[in-house]
């Protein structure tokens, strides 16, 4: 089998067979990561560009590492010093690139559609890293590894996302990919922080932590984006901390034992208590290392044939 696109843009609309396929693939290549020799061939010759338009540490050193493992060759592009603060337009500067023969752009960008865009004016296969409050594909994908890796299964499993869901991009692809895997999701915080079609999506809609708990065997706790604050769309960080931010005392109260994640970085004791970010129940390590087999895999299917009968460790 082979992704339907040469693409990843976004989760939405990806089929249950391809989301399998790329969390089948990381599997292989999270067991190259554990080897002495983490190195393997399959993008040697390749060269990928990295276009980071906005700030960014985990998702791109997590990329940058992905790409050196496949063997590929890494050019990075960050905003700063280069010609778009002259004024170059996106379409120029990803020509440009591609007048430099790059097989693969990974690009993330504040405004929702980039990469889309980037897809029909160049001939480069494009990852989304990020854009604007649309999705964060392969920060969804690493999410679902995880969880599926953890619990065996992502059928029928209880997955809540906590925090600012109206401008998370992370929120949205993990329900797009989680529904489409069989999980059951549900979402929970503050009025102002939920976009207003949010019954639209096909999920269950709390405002109170207490309530969600004991009904789910996973959090993913949104990072608060601090600036938020400052829009008068909450009270203060004290207040969101009492009523959405997690905490063992209020995870006591789940059935079983929650799995706790969260995308990074954390602003501890706001939305997620420092003694549960690094307790037993977090898997927020995991979702680092995670992030760079599903990112290898990704990689690796759109700069191969992707068929599924090819191992990625052959040749290794």
């Amino acid at each position: 089998m082979k992704l339907a696109s040469r693409h990843l843009l976004q989760l939405e609309g990806m089929s249950k067979e391809e989301l399998t396929l790329i969390l089948d693939t990381a599997r292989s290549f999270r067991e190259v990561l554990e080897r002495p020799i983490k190195k393997v061939p399959p993008l040697q010759g390749k060269t990928i560009a990295n276009m980071f338009f906005e700030s960014s540490t985990r998702t791109r050193l997590s990329f940058e590492l992905a790409e050196r493992r496949l063997s590929a060759d890494v050019v990075s592009f960050t905003t700063a010093g280069s010609s778009v603060s002259k004024g170059e337009t996106l379409k120029d500067t990803a020509r440009n690139i591609e007048a430099m023969k790059i097989d693969m752009v990974v690009i993330r960008h504040a405004s929702a559609g980039a990469p889309h865009f980037l897809s029909r004016v160049v001939e480069a296969n494009i990852i989304n890293a990020g854009d604007g409050q649309h999705e964060h594909p392969t920060q969804g994908l690493l999410d679902m590894h995880t969880l599926r890796e953890k619990h065996g299964t992502l059928e029928g499993l209880r997955v809540c996302i906590v925090g600012d869901i109206l401008h998370s991009r992370v929120a949205r692809s993990n329900i797009h990919g989680l529904k489409t895997m069989g999980a059951e999701v549900s979402v929970c915080g503050p009025r102002p922080l939920m976009p207003r079609e949010i019954e639209r999506w096909g999920v269950k809609v709390y405002y109170r932590l207490e309530e969600v708990i004991p009904q789910v065997d996973a959090l993913n706790v949104l990072r608060i984006q601090l600036e938020r604050q400052k829009s008068g769309l909450f009270p203060s960080l004290r207040e969101y901390h009492r009523y959405f931010g997690v905490t063992r005392d209020k995870t006591e109260k789940a059935e079983r034992s929650l799995t706790i994640m969260h995308p990074g970085p954390i602003n501890r004791d706001v939305e997620l208590s420092a003694d549960l970010a690094d307790s037993e129940h977090s898997v927020i390590l995991e979702q680092v290392t995670n992030g760079v087999a599903v990112r290898m895999a990704i990689l690796y299917l759109l700069g191969t044939t992707g068929s599924a009968a090819t191992s990625p460790e052959k040749g290794a």
